[in-house]
């Protein structure tokens, strides 16, 4: 009676072990919408770092560290 009361709780523990293997491999990646919000996401990113890297304030600055490394430091 043990052994079959065991094996019974074996049996059903590998089984909802299976079933939740099965569903976070199911669930293991991105959908396509979530491909597109994330490329939209990097691209305004992007957008926003190059406004900010071609500023006048900005490109003044690196200019002058250019400057400064080209010259030797002086």
């Amino acid at each position: 009676m043990y052994k079959a009361v065991r094996d019974a709780v074996r049996v059903r523990l590998v089984g909802a072990l299976m079933l939740r293997v099965r569903a976070a491999r199911k669930d293991a990646g991105m959908v396509t919408s979530e491909y597109a919000v994330g490329i939209i996401a990097a691209v305004a990113f992007a957008a926003v770092l190059y406004k900010v890297v071609t500023s006048g304030q900005v490109q003044a600055e690196l200019q002058e560290i250019v400057g400064r490394a080209l010259s030797g430091g002086q």
